[in-house]
Formats: structure tokens, sequence, C-alpha cells
């Protein structure tokens, strides 16, 4: 079972070095995403787990939580110390939090 953060405690998670993992589909990544995320889709996520560095606390993201929430499941029975980001992008965009456009870097939410 996962931990989760609320989006404050995942900004200052990613800030002492957590890797900010986006989980939502490229065009909603694209829409806006937190600076710096990497982008790896639900669906490919066992499949890309080598271009991760997981020896960092990963931190998933997606719109609301849900798909988030699969991710760092899956990824803490693999042995992974993963969290979830509880509301998502949604939340992230409520508390004021920079969010960026495009694929450069590493999606929000309508």
């Amino acid at each position: 079972m996962h931990r989760e953060l609320d989006a404050l405690d995942a900004d200052d998670a990613v800030r002492a070095g957590a890797l900010l993992l986006d989980v939502r589909e490229p065009d909603e990544f694209a829409a806006g995403h937190a600076p710096g995320a990497t982008s790896v889709p639900l669906g490919e996520l066992a499949q890309r787990l080598g271009e991760l560095d997981l020896a960092r606390t990963v931190v998933c993201v997606c719109r609301s939580g849900a798909r988030s929430a699969a991710a760092a499941d899956a990824l803490c029975g693999a042995g992974v110390d993963a969290v979830n980001l509880v509301g998502g992008m949604l939340a992230w965009g409520k508390e004021g939090l920079p969010i960026t456009s495009g694929t450069g870097g590493a999606g929000i939410v309508a």
C-alpha cells in the first residue's frame, strides 16, 4: 500500500529530490503539468520502469489521483518508495503551484 501526500507536501518532496512521475496520457501532459515532471502513461509504466531513477522517492500524479494511486501501488509492490499525490493536478493547481504546458521536460486538466 502506498503513502499519500497533499499537493504542498508533494511539492516539498520534489524540491527535496523526489521524482515527480505524471502517469496521464501524453495529450493530458502536454496540456499542462508540473515543471520537471516525467511523463510515463500508466499503461506503459511496467515496460518503462528501466527509464526511471527508482532509487529516489517517486511521487505519482495524474488528473485527480486515481491513476496515480494505481501507479504508486504498483511501484510499491515492486519495492519502490512511491507515494500518491492526493487530488492530482487538480489539487496542484488549486494550491497555486506552477503548471507548464507542452511536451518539454519531462498535462492539465479541465
